[in-house]
């Protein structure tokens, strides 16, 4: 099955088809990671992109029971340079072309992915189209110029109703605006008692839950999309500790009185160094994220930068000067990745801690 990648910048790649055969569009990005494949695809925060692998050779050890990181993934297509059809590991229960399949989602392979990761990191992310081989190219550019693509992808996402994962510890509210399921794992194992609540949750409706602390999740988009945030996180700041992740990092920024811009190409991978200006350490961690934290616009804020970029020195954490509230940029749940920042979610547990017994102390 011949197939085309598209971009609207007019370059076109020939491949072959797997998945489904329908024609897919979205916002073409890259990936680092030489592992993870099935995390990624299932990971909420690409939803409407069709994202390219770099490395080279994908779907060698196929897809198990074990690491979805949703049920139901969100991507719109992959791209890789050779698919491998005949997997090898004791956990393999289908292949990557069967659960596209399975699925409906398509993607191609047998292109020249490093020409498209250059040009990715040259133009930045741009549009793209996976088609069939006889598609016209130039039609297929300009309907792509002409496209505009949904900004609710938070709430195609999130959570439509509320739902509990029980534990005897603190209790947590996850606020999902795309959550993964490694958060809620790492939160089980540290035996905290797990609300999950839509992205319009207010909070009066949350602090009637009573929580220990507030984790606000990752996900998809540019976080000025995400209405009713600010004010949600500014009925918490202050009445029980917070915990920001990824997309709720940039949140945390927004309601705060910082402000955000788009990467040229984003952070996407397994391998990207952070430093704990605090710690003076750099940890490596796994990323997705296509929106950053301009630095320039915490100098009026409460916000204190905790963590940057080696890459690039962008802004990868933050903390309240006032109030229990901290976040970072990366994923310290991995899923996949190195779990260097796993400690994080322990900074978590003793900061609801510290807050409940100065509670019990006032």
């Amino acid at each position: 099955m011949k197939k085309k990648l598209i971009l609207e910048s007019g370059e076109v790649f020939n491949g072959v088809g797997f998945g489904a055969a329908q024609e897919t569009a979205g916002e073409v990005v890259f990936n680092t990671g030489m592992t993870g494949y099935q995390e990624l695809i299932s990971d909420p925060s690409y939803c409407g992109q069709i994202v390219c692998m770099t490395y080279p050779l994908i779907g060698n050890y196929g897809i198990n029971r074990d690491d979805y990181e949703s049920i139901e993934p969100a991507i719109k297509g992959l791209i890789v340079k050779e698919l491998c059809d005949l997997p090898s590991n004791f956990r393999t229960q289908m292949t990557l072309d069967e659960l596209f399949k399975k699925k409906n989602l398509s993607g191609i392979s047998g292109i020249d992915t490093r020409r498209l990761t250059r040009i990715l990191r040259n133009k930045g992310v741009v549009k793209g189209k996976i088609v069939n081989a006889e598609t016209d190219d130039n039609q297929t550019v300009e309907e792509l110029k002409q496209t505009t693509f949904p900004i609710n992808q938070v709430e195609s996402v999130s959570t439509k109703t509320s739902y509990a994962s029980p534990g005897r510890g603190f209790k947590v509210v996850l606020v999902d605006f795309g959550s993964k399921l490694g958060i809620i794992r790492e939160l089980s194992q540290r035996n905290c008692d797990i609300i999950v609540v839509s992205q319009d949750t207010t909070a009066e409706e949350i602090l009637l839950m009573d929580p220990d602390g507030i984790m606000l999740s990752n996900g998809p988009g540019d976080p000025e999309d995400v209405k009713g945030a600010s004010e949600l996180i500014n009925g918490l700041l202050g009445k029980v500790p917070i915990f920001g992740i990824c997309l709720g990092h940039q949140l945390i920024g927004l309601a705060c009185g910082a402000k955000t811009y788009k990467l040229k190409f984003g952070h996407r991978g397994g391998n990207h160094p952070v430093l704990d200006l605090e710690k003076n350490k750099v940890a490596i961690t796994s990323q997705n994220h296509g929106y950053a934290i301009d630095q320039e616009s915490l100098k009026n804020t409460d916000l204190i930068e905790t963590h940057i970029a080696l890459n690039d020195r962008t802004n990868e954490g933050l903390k309240h000067k006032i109030h229990p509230c901290f976040s970072v940029q990366y994923h310290p749940e991995a899923s996949p990745g190195p779990e260097d920042a796993n400690y994080l979610f322990d900074d978590f547990i003793e900061l609801m801690e510290e807050f409940k017994s100065n509670q019990v102390k006032k």
